[in-house]
């Protein structure tokens, strides 16, 4: 390479400062030396890059399209020694999260976690075989994010996040769609679609049982079955709001919870005993600190 990365920093600084005396007091180097560097740059590439005509140089034509592209060399050096100085702190490359509930109340959290280490690749896995729980327990994943469940296996610490809402939902064309209110006798006789990883582990889910049951690895693949009219099921509020109100999904109103909604704990897991590295450890903290919550029908929040 013909010229240096410093030539291209007095060449760019002097640009903004508007001559070659303040680059040269901006960066602590004499106006002979900015002005002997542009010049030894100029003879480099080949090309004029000021007009010294007048007083204050100015850009050439040439010199403007130039510009543009050293400071996109500048960015990227800067760029490149930040990922370095990432590395050199030993944070970790990668980190894998499991998450089995809606994505929304995680986000900002994910947000800040981009700004915070922005060169850290975040792999977010959902359960296809088992639970985000025996992910988290086989070293799979670092951090769980999945609905409560009683018994986790010993070697998992958990905490509660907050709460979400679970809805009985059918398609409008189904036979419980046309009943006003719907006993857990109804629901027995009818299909049900569940979710396989915790078909009979959430709170109050043995009052759900039928003598029909098919089951799918993904709330979006329950979605679609119930979409398609094959039976009635129970998912994530924040999942189906607009299948609601586009009426392509009716609430099913259970007698025996008639002025309540369902609300299911939302827990983060992690190994009690593995070592988490920094952005590790930034990320577990963050969602101690992040309420997971919606409102229920009374305009309440679910987690107070």
């Amino acid at each position: 390479m013909r010229f240096s990365l410093d030539q291209l920093l007095m060449f760019t600084q002097a640009v903004k400062s508007g001559s070659f005396s303040a680059a040269g007091r901006k960066l602590g180097k004499t106006q002979s030396t900015i002005s002997a560097a542009i010049a030894n740059l100029e003879a480099d590439l080949g090309v004029e890059l000021f007009d010294r005509a007048s007083r204050s140089p100015t850009l050439t034509a040439s010199g403007q399209k130039l510009l543009i592209q050293a400071e996109a060399v500048l960015e990227r050096c800067l760029a490149l020694e930040a990922h370095a100085d990432c590395l050199s702190e030993t944070v970790e490359p990668s980190l894998t999260l499991a998450i089995e509930t809606p994505y929304g109340p995680v986000m900002p959290v994910l947000k800040d976690f981009e700004q915070a280490f922005p060169f850290v690749d975040l792999i977010i896995r959902h359960p296809v075989h088992g639970d985000v729980s025996e992910l988290v327990a086989r070293g799979e994943a670092v951090l769980g994010i999945a609905f409560s469940q009683p018994g986790y296996p010993k070697e998992l610490a958990f905490q509660q996040l907050g709460k979400l809402i679970m809805l009985h939902v059918c398609h409008p064309a189904h036979p419980l769609a046309q009943m006003a209110t719907v006993t857990f006798d109804d629901l027995h006789v009818h299909r049900r679609l569940a979710f396989s990883a915790h078909a009979s582990k959430l709170p109050s889910s043995e009052y759900l049982r039928s003598t029909q049951l098919w089951q799918a690895e993904s709330y979006l693949a329950l979605l679609e079955m119930v979409r398609a009219g094959l039976g009635w099921t129970t998912l994530p509020r924040q999942l189906i709001q607009r299948e609601l109100a586009r009426g392509e999904l009716v609430e099913l109103q259970l007698t025996a919870y008639p002025y309540t909604d369902w609300h299911v704990g939302v827990d983060m897991l992690w190994a009690r005993q593995r070592p988490l590295d920094k952005a590790q450890r930034w990320l577990k903290e963050r969602l101690q600190h992040n309420k997971v919550f919606e409102l229920d029908r009374n305009g309440q929040p679910t987690t107070l």
